[in-house]
């Protein structure tokens, strides 16, 4: 490989704040709003109440969409399988996000994609059913994404090699959307910023602070230096995902447990021949398992077990790897499941309401609680309506007794795009049209950027202009170049080799981060820190 790129010239304007800059702005003001979490619910939230006029702040123990929020299945979908339950409504509000995500707020981010289920003989569903149940589940999308109908096993054989034909006699056809969690996620702390709020990552919450018995803040300690800096709010969010409960015996130590854990296991294999469609493939009357073309690989899962350990452990393990690969197997032939093609599996843990039951059947719901100390919690929540959990929980700070924030607030713009905004064929074809001659870029590099970072593409090309040396690919087998690198580090808050590797970029999950390409990436943070101590 190439040496590692200099640190000079990638130097852009608009750099984000140093850390020790944000931690004086968090410590010196008194906020409206402090957000503790900065996965779904709490980067929903600050985007919103920034939007409407509030000063907002949000810290996170670890990264931006760190853990679950990074740990999905990638897909932004009015949820087909609700219909089997009668949800017919919840189905029509998701429809009605997912098509805002698609076409006003996130077009850049967000991408159609063909589902196919398979009917085999013998199988949980018959045809007819399935046919009726994807033409209602269409009708409620209005049909933005063509007919829900049944189409001919030959017909997916053709769009998905790896199908499994033995005993397939036909399948369902129907529209939805699939997008990549971590690039939405850190698009949403940047609308934020760009909102108005102050951000931290990697900044742990270790004591709440109390004002006449209710809370008015927190104490932090940055992790990675261990700086420690407090943080004064009028009012307190928690919404640190599978983390809530132990905040809110922060607030209260005799507080009941609130929830509990689903573990949803996920694997990634390379494919060995084209996808032009994903499968949702019925496991029984209720479940279904998904196989999704996902950053030119195969995403197979989920899981859906209850989870009892620490959040912080959370893992795929061989058991989840062989569930997955056997489910998967009930519509993929065996080759392109073999263990050789992984590249990668994660595991993230779905938030549910407490009570009795198994996981599989509970409310999936967002649920909002207020303290003995006035800091409010929210858990639950799901990517497709993450902008709508924030509207809804703006709602409820509103009316916060004490907090006094309703005078504060305007009324927010409903449909506000996030950064980046583009389409990106348009911005693809700039790209590579743009270029001076003799620099011209890789038409793979061109849609790999367009489709992560819609219009900021332009700035990344700058750097490469700037400094050619940031044009390197960081792996050889893979489209991404030396100048994302410096752009998480510059512009997205990447502090650590996992931030830039697993978050920023889908470099880890494609299975490139290897032990030479994490030390350069360590390397060059290490020159990024010496060149603009925190």
């Amino acid at each position: 490989m190439a040496t590692i790129p200099t640190q000079g010239a990638h130097r852009a304007a608009g750099r984000a704040q140093s850390r020790a800059q944000s931690r004086a702005l968090l410590s010196s003001t008194t906020y409206d709003l402090l957000v503790i979490g900065g996965g779904i619910l709490g980067t929903a939230v600050a985007w919103t109440a920034a939007q409407s006029g509030l000063k907002v702040a949000m810290v996170d123990a670890g990264d931006f969409a760190g853990a679950t929020s990074s740990a999905s299945s990638k897909l932004v979908h009015g949820g087909l399988r609700y219909l089997q339950t009668g949800a017919v409504r919840l189905v029509a509000e998701n429809h009605k996000e997912r098509r805002a995500l698609a076409t006003d707020i996130a077009p850049h981010l967000v991408t159609p994609l063909t589902f196919f289920v398979p009917v085999y003989r013998g199988g949980p569903h018959s045809a007819p059913k399935l046919g009726a149940g994807v033409f209602l589940y269409s009708a409620l999308s209005a049909f933005r994404d063509g007919m829900g109908r049944v189409s001919t096993a030959a017909h997916a054989a053709q769009q998905v090699a790896a199908l499994r034909t033995e005993g397939l006699r036909s399948v369902a056809v129907y529209g939805d959307h699939q997008m990549n969690d971590s690039r939405v996620a850190v698009m949403t702390v940047r609308a934020a910023v760009d909102a108005g709020a102050v951000v931290l990552n990697h900044a742990e919450v270790t004591g709440l602070r109390f004002t006449g018995g209710r809370v008015t803040g927190a104490e932090a300690r940055d992790r990675l230096d261990g700086t420690e800096f407090g943080v004064d709010a009028r009012l307190v969010l928690n919404a640190t995902g599978p983390w809530v409960d132990h905040l809110r015996r922060l607030e209260d130590p005799g507080a009941a447990p609130s929830i509990r854990l689903s573990k949803g296991a996920h694997v990634v294999l390379r494919r060995r021949a084209p996808w032009r469609a994903a499968l949702t493939i019925p496991i029984d009357k209720y479940r279904v398992s998904f196989a999704i073309p996902w950053e030119d690989h195969v995403l197979l899962g989920t899981t859906d077990e209850e989870y009892t350990g620490d959040p912080a452990e959370v893992r795929a393990t061989d058991a989840d790897l062989d569930q997955i690969l056997g489910e998967a197997g009930h519509a993929v032939r065996d080759e392109h499941l073999d263990r050789s093609l992984i590249t990668y599996a994660f595991a993230g843990l779905r938030v549910l309401p407490g009570g009795p039951g198994g996981t599989a059947a509970a409310r999936r719901e967002t649920v909002v609680t207020e303290g003995s100390g006035g800091m409010l919690s929210v858990a639950g929540g799901k990517w497709t309506t993450y902008r709508h959990i924030g509207r809804t929980v703006l709602e409820k700070l509103k009316h916060v007794p004490g907090a006094g924030l309703s005078e504060e607030m305007a009324d927010f713009p409903r449909t506000v795009p996030l950064p980046g905004v583009g389409a990106p064929d348009a911005v693809a074809h700039r790209l590579l049209a743009d270029r001076e001659p003799g620099a011209r870029m890789e038409p793979l590099v061109a849609r790999h950027l367009a489709s992560h970072y819609g219009t900021f593409s332009f700035d990344i090309a700058r750097l490469i202009a700037d400094d050619p040396a940031l044009g390197a690919p960081v792996h050889a087998d893979g489209p991404d170049v030396w100048a994302q690198v410096a752009f998480a580090v510059d512009r997205e808050w990447a502090c650590t080799v996992d931030d830039v590797l697993r978050r920023r970029t889908t470099i880890t999950v494609r299975g490139l981060d290897t032990p030479e390409v994490r030390d350069r990436v360590e390397k060059f943070l290490a020159g990024r820190r010496r060149a603009h101590p925190s």
